[in-house]
């Protein structure tokens, strides 16, 4: 890794993903490998933290190992920093892609953690709250690996039916999430999340699954009426990682890489 980027692929690097989190990057590495067999891949791993600082290391990110203007593709938290990103650098951004995003209102977030909550066995409940009371503590040992643990329980209630592959290792840090997060949460609680998307002058594609328990409705509606250039792909059988999906993922790389041409 070469100043927090690695690279896939043959010049010209005009594909940038950006991994989700926040706080928890790594599970676009199947995707960052297929599309490295046709494309110029960079992968960008964010440190910072505050929002703005993280839409500056990407731009860094860019203008050192990319070819300009570039097909940016966030992956859940990643989908709302790349879209912050093409707000404020429009120049930079050839296409948006945005895979599993969050919902752009706050009306749709109740659904969230209710769909999710019915996706999960009562044990699996059970550890949630277990450790969401761990982490109001201070100075709490293994941190990082606790949250990595929170996230694979999330993930159970994320997917529809899981292909079988091997899972990808992820880089936890839970000081980046819970730096990152409440400022992500106090712009789509505003409406400034929203607001931001009138900036983006680039062509704009959301690809979601209709299982995932972020409600699509919450990107498509929303987004619509923001962006002029807007396209939205619904995937059947999907949860929020389309590569891992035993019905979904061959759909998901067909309209991805057809996005991309």
């Amino acid at each position: 890794m070469n100043g927090n980027v690695r690279k896939q692929g043959k010049e010209p690097f005009g594909i940038v993903l950006v991994h989700g989190g926040p706080g928890g990057a790594g599970e676009l590495k199947p995707v960052v490998m297929e599309l490295g067999k046709s494309f110029g891949v960079i992968e960008p791993f964010q440190t910072k933290l505050t929002i703005e600082d993280q839409v500056e290391e990407l731009r860094e990110q860019i203008d050192r190992n990319g070819n300009k203007p570039v097909i940016l593709i966030g992956w859940s938290w990643g989908a709302w920093l790349t879209y912050i990103f093409a707000s404020k650098y429009p120049e930079y951004v050839n296409k948006l892609i945005l895979i599993s995003s969050g919902p752009f209102e706050q009306k749709y977030v109740e659904e969230i953690n209710r769909t999710r909550m019915s996706h999960l066995s009562d044990s699996d409940i059970k550890r949630l709250k277990e450790l969401e009371e761990i982490f109001k503590q201070k100075d709490i040992p293994n941190i990082d690996s606790l949250f990595e643990e929170f996230g694979a329980i999330y993930s159970k209630a994320d997917t529809f039916e899981h292909n079988g592959e091997k899972e990808v290792k992820i880089i936890p840090n839970m000081e980046i999430y819970n730096s990152i997060w409440p400022e992500a949460a106090k712009l789509r609680e505003s409406g400034e999340l929203l607001e931001i998307g009138k900036s983006i002058k680039c062509a704009v594609v959301a690809i979601h699954g209709d299982f995932d328990p972020h409600p699509y409705f919450g990107v498509t509606y929303p987004l619509t009426k923001v962006i002029n250039n807007f396209k939205f792909i619904l995937l059947e059988k999907c949860g929020h990682h389309p590569w891992f999906e035993k019905h979904a993922k061959d759909k998901f790389y067909e309209v991805l890489l057809s996005e991309l041409k």
